[in-house]
């Protein structure tokens, strides 16, 4: 179930009989055709167990299940939207950036410490996304929500990605990630760039980066 991007703020998505899909509550702008919007109570695809460890997690934004025949666009709170294709891979993204998914992919919670030990729980705590994140698993579209324009980086093995941990959006493949320290003593003097924080990414993938340091 693709999306069509109508602008960089709206998609459209077609929704066909006998296939669903989940939206943020509050999303739909419009739609046109037979469709329904029901709320979900387990959360995707994940199921009950997945619903209670996403709760637990603080990383259960209300979802809504979309079915029928029709047209839906999507968009909320005037925020840039970015459409990642997943070939089935995983993706790596903070639950209230979800605009919208296709209803086959696999949602779940990883603990941020199974990615890069205990920095990967600094960094969470530094970038102010908590110690867990959402993940999606498997072939379909997602529309992630940003400040700014965002832009694709690829992640491939000796070409290492650092991004500011605030501008930092998704990322999906065999990728790793690490908090690095960029303090030295132009920092301690008051003529370093500011940028304490950094985020390495290595492995094989992408990441994507807003052109912001502002969370949604």
């Amino acid at each position: 179930m693709p999306f069509r991007e109508i602008n960089s703020k709206m998609v459209e998505a077609t929704v066909l009989p006998g296939q669903k899909m989940f939206s943020q509550r509050g999303a739909m702008l419009a739609y046109r055709g037979e469709v329904s919007f029901t709320p979900n109570i387990q959360g995707g695809q994940g199921g009950v167990m997945s619903m209670i460890g996403r709760r637990m997690a603080n990383e259960a934004t209300p979802l809504m299940t979309v079915e029928g025949s029709g047209t839906v666009m999507f968009g909320h709170g005037g925020h840039h939207i970015q459409v990642i294709n997943l070939a089935g891979d995983t993706l790596y993204v903070e639950a209230d950036r979800l605009l919208a998914f296709d209803g086959t992919l696999q949602q779940g919670t990883m603990f941020m410490g199974s990615q890069g030990g205990v920095m990967g729980m600094v960094r969470g705590q530094v970038s102010g996304q908590g110690l867990f994140t959402t993940t999606l698993k498997g072939h379909g579209a997602v529309a992630v929500m940003a400040h700014g324009g965002v832009i694709e980086l690829p992640i491939a093995p000796g070409r290492e990605v650092h991004v500011d941990p605030q501008a930092y959006v998704a990322h999906h493949g065999d990728v790793r990630n690490k908090l690095s320290t960029a303090l030295g003593w132009r920092d301690m003097v008051g003529r370093g760039s500011g940028e304490a924080f950094q985020l390495e990414l290595s492995g094989s993938g992408a990441v994507y980066v807003q052109a912001s340091e502002e969370k949604l």
